[in-house]
Parts: structure tokens; sequence; C-alpha cells
């Protein structure tokens, strides 16, 4: 098969990594797209379980990789159900997990030279995003260039949500033909709540950028 004609996405179960997904599916086909999803001790399971529930239903294969080594190595309430979720007024909000998409890709980018796959797709944005370093274009691409040389191998680190906001994100889910089914199956809150908290910052984030997008949607 040439290269490039098949693709593996990283995958949560979140809005960004499904809609990634729809994404590849429809330009890749079904049959040439592949996931990866990374336990690595989140505090809640049904992220998991949304994933597998998506790929499932998408039918596309589904790897799920067992990171939960960062647990011993690295403290933040992403990780920890005791400790309350916080956004300093400056510095990183204590969600951040350090090295967390520097391990997603490298794992990834390993997998996918094992499956003959060259184009590896995250769901990573710096537009409408939590301040995370690791999230922005400047690192994605240094990584790029760091795992082309450290595999001797052609790797392309394609992140279609990087310069789009919530609302934008939302508006491709429904270029899609998938507004609703993202809406209804996918998990954002950080704090596990079934159908999202409304509360913490990934949900708000996410309901702000709906209701922007669907405000924008009856202007038309």
């Amino acid at each position: 098969m040439k290269q490039h004609t098949r693709a593996l996405v990283i995958f949560s179960g979140g809005q960004d990594s499904t809609t990634c997904l729809l994404q590849a599916i429809a330009t890749y086909g079904r049959d040439n797209v592949q996931t990866i999803t990374f336990q690595y001790g989140q505090r809640h399971a049904i992220e998991l379980e949304k994933a597998r529930w998506i790929a499932q239903d998408l039918g596309v294969a589904q790897t799920v990789m067992d990171l939960s080594l960062l647990q011993s190595i690295t403290h933040n309430a992403l990780m920890d159900k005791q400790q309350s979720i916080e956004t300093p007024a400056n510095g990183l909000p204590n969600t951040f997990v350090d090295g967390r998409n520097a391990l997603f890709l490298l794992y990834a980018a390993i997998f996918a030279k094992g499956q003959g796959i060259h184009d590896v797709i995250a769901g990573v944005c710096e537009t409408d995003f939590s301040g995370y370093p690791d999230c922005r274009n400047v690192f994605v691409q240094s990584m790029n260039v760091t795992l082309n040389l450290a595999m001797d191998y052609e790797f392309r680190l394609i992140t279609p949500l990087m310069y789009l906001d919530k609302a934008q994100t939302w508006a491709l889910a429904d270029e899609l033909g998938y507004l609703d089914y993202v809406r209804e199956h996918t998990h954002t809150c950080y704090n596990g709540v079934e159908g999202g908290c409304g509360e913490c910052p990934s949900c708000v984030l996410r309901e702000r950028g709906l209701q922007t997008y669907l405000a924008q949607k009856r202007a038309v």
C-alpha cells in the first residue's frame, strides 16, 4: 500500500479525538484507519469506556496501551481523584500531565511504524486550550523531527484541530455529519460525570464552543 494512505489516530473518546477520527475515516477510508488509546492512570475510567464503545461502533480497530507507569513518576489532578481541579492565575492548570503528549506521540509512532503506517493524527489544539505546552504546534513539529530521526522513518504528525477554536471544531463535526453523535457519545468532563458536570474547565470550554457554533448556525 502506498505511503500516507493509512492513519493511526490517538484516541481518547473525547470530542477532539473523536472528531479527528471521523475526519480520518472520511479521508482515508474506514479500513485504513486504526486507533490507539492510552491508559495512563487517568482519574476516571469513563473516557476509556467511551473510547472503546466509539471505536467499536464506528468499526475501527483499537489498541489500548498501558502507560500507568506515569502514576509513579508524576502527580497531578488528572490522575488523582482526591485532588481538586484548579487553574492558578499564573502557571499551568493542575490537570497538566508532565510528558503525556510526548509519550503518546512516541508510543503511537513506534506502534505505527510496526504497522507500516506513516500518518499519526492527534487532536491537540493551541487555539482553545488549557495552556498545556505540549498542545502547541511548535512542540508537535519538534516531535515530528525527533521521531523521524530516532527511527529513520517518515512520520507525519497531523493535527487537524491545531488552529481551530471549539466552535470551529463543532462545525467540523457537523460538516462530517456527526454533530449529534459527538454531542451524545463523547466524554470531556474532568470530573468523570456522564454527560458532563458543566463546571470543570473542560466542560465549560466544550459547552461555550457548542453554544457559539449553534448561535452562528442559526444566524446563517
